[in-house]
């Protein structure tokens, strides 16, 4: 499954930067989550509880930043284990651009499941994502403009 889009924060590139790698920043944005442990500059663990569908699972994951460009990108991969719900594995190529006195976060990304959750249908994996997806960055960039 892919998914791309685009987030106008009204804060600099260097904040919004910043925040991208800012552990409860990022806590506090993705849904579900329950811990973001930072591991090193680059590596981060995590644990999600999301519900899809009938089907709800705690992940546990591991979470790396690639090819760090900074202030303007960065690729982060992850996967994550749900147990007998199964996996998610994928990852996400974010840009931030200047855009007068805001930042363009735009984000390519792509995602694969497998185990009992590849079994509810593309339909409706494809829908939570994107609906996670939103969430994340709706509540992302609110953090961020409160600065």
């Amino acid at each position: 499954m892919k998914m791309s889009g685009e987030q106008r924060i009204k804060a600099s590139v260097d904040r919004v930067w910043e925040a991208l790698n800012d552990p409860e920043v990022l806590k506090a944005s993705i849904p579900g989550c329950e811990s973001l442990e930072k591991k090193s500059d680059t590596e981060m663990a995590a644990t999600v509880t999301l519900k899809i569908g009938p089907v709800k699972a705690k992940f546990n994951g591991e979470v790396e930043l690639q090819n760090l460009n900074p202030p303007h990108s960065y690729t982060i991969v992850g996967e994550g284990k749900g147990g007998i719900a199964g996996f998610a594995k994928g990852g996400a190529d974010v840009t931030l651009t200047e855009d007068g006195n805001a930042t363009l976060l735009s984000y390519q990304a792509k995602a694969d499941v497998g185990g009992k959750i590849a079994q509810l249908g593309s339909r409706l994996i494809d829908s939570t994502s994107k609906k996670l997806a939103g969430e994340f960055f709706k509540k992302f960039g609110k953090i961020v403009e409160k600065g």
